[in-house]
This record gives structure tokens, C-alpha cells and sequence, in this order.
């Protein structure tokens, strides 16, 4: 089960989303979903945390960031949500999520499911 601070991080970045940007590249419904997606997301094994991206994707900070971890991960956050976009947040840029105003808008590269899945 995610801890209370956990879960905060998926509240906050809806909410700061939701309340600070004028121009949302998504509907306000969608970040609403994605936050039910943010709290499933917090329960995989290996999301350490997790908070929604104003682009639309879920950011995690990983417990491993081994390729093997990353691939099962991954996985499963595909398998819950086939049409999602998962983003891994490395080492490097930890420091920048720790700002729920900065999290929401890193740039990403996140990954689609439906490209990994071949259906898009």
C-alpha cells in the first residue's frame, strides 16, 4: 500500500496542474484519470514515487533503476494501462521532481504503451 507521502505526490501534481496552468494540454478530466492511474502506479513493486506530468504521463522515481527493473516495470504499468505513458525519473534529474512545480513540467521522453505494444 503507497504511504500517505506517496500519495500526496499524486494529489499535488493534479492539483498544481489543475490550479496553475491556463493552456492544459489535456482536458481537466484527463488529469483526473491520471491521477486514479498515479495511486495503481505507487502500488507496482518497484515505484519508489510517483506524480502526474503536465504533458499527460506519469513520472516514477524508481527503488532500482536496473535495465531489468525498469523492463518490469514498465511491463506492468502497460499491462494496467494500455494507452498510458510511463516516464522514469533517473538520478540525475531527482532533485528537479522534488519541486512539485518543476516535476509537473520536466520535459520527458516518456514511453507509450501502445508504441511498445505495437498498436500505435
Amino acid at each position: 500500500m503507497p504511504s500517505a507521502a506517496q500519495a500526496d505526490s499524486c494529489g499535488k501534481s493534479r492539483d498544481y496542474i489543475l490550479e496553475n496552468a491556463s493552456d492544459l494540454p489535456q482536458k481537466p478530466q484527463v488529469y483526473q484519470q491520471l491521477f486514479k492511474n498515479c495511486l495503481e502506479t505507487l502500488q507496482l513493486s518497484n515505484v519508489k514515487d510517483a506524480f502526474i506530468l503536465q504533458t499527460g504521463a506519469i513520472a516514477v522515481i524508481p527503488r532500482n533503476d536496473s535495465l531489468s527493473a525498469t523492463a518490469s516495470t514498465l511491463a506492468q504499468f502497460c499491462t494496467r494501462f494500455p494507452k498510458g505513458n510511463l516516464h522514469f525519473i533517473g538520478r540525475k534529474v531527482q532533485a528537479q521532481a522534488a519541486s512539485i512545480s518543476r516535476a509537473v513540467r520536466l520535459s520527458t521522453q516518456s514511453t507509450p504503451c501502445q508504441k511498445i505494444s505495437g498498436g500505435g
